[in-house]
């Protein structure tokens, strides 16, 4: 079963804040913990009425929406949604340390045109098949951009982004929405 992660509002970025002060893991929604703390009942009746009370309330809780459980496949497509975005540091909201730096990090989308408009000067805003937008910030495109055509986004130096549409040489951008 692929490890689960427990999200829970600006708790979890308040506590985030907190571990990185004092290296500690980041701790549990109190509701989680609870049914964790049940795994200490020795006599066998007893833990299976806790389980069962404590997963109670966190069914209650997730479908007020005020847990969110969701495996890594989740995460990672969360991530990527947020390619481009400059983000505060979640901490390991989407996994691994310090905002999710790490070996599931995102360097790099290959995605499809859903549009592009000429904003002037020659000047691409194209916007992706997933509905993000990316504003050409430098470079030149030799052939315009066009519906259904292939597009790769990268990482390139202060918080810019490289963009290479159609395989043509790589051009300038930023995500703008």
């Amino acid at each position: 079963m692929k490890a689960a992660y427990l999200l829970v509002g600006l708790m979890a970025t308040a506590s985030t804040a907190m571990a990185k002060e004092s290296d500690k893991p980041l701790p549990r929604a109190e509701v989680f913990q609870k049914v964790i703390d049940c795994r200490t009942i020795s006599d066998g009746g007893q833990r299976l009425a806790c389980y069962d009370a404590q997963v109670a309330r966190l069914d209650e809780a997730a479908t007020r929406a005020e847990v969110v459980i969701v495996d890594q496949a989740e995460v990672k497509k969360a991530r990527r949604g947020l390619f481009g975005f400059a983000l505060p540091d979640l901490g390991s909201i989407f996994g691994g340390k310090g905002g999710g730096e790490g070996e599931d990090e995102v360097n790099e989308i290959v995605t499809t045109i859903d549009f592009a408009r000429d904003t002037g000067y020659g000047s691409w805003l194209i916007t992706l098949e997933d509905g993000a937008k990316w504003q050409q910030i430098g470079g030149t495109l030799t052939f315009p951009p066009k519906h259904g055509q292939p597009i790769r986004i990268r990482r390139a130096a202060l918080g810019s982004y490289f963009v290479n549409v159609n395989k043509q040489p790589a051009i300038r951008a930023k995500r703008v929405n």
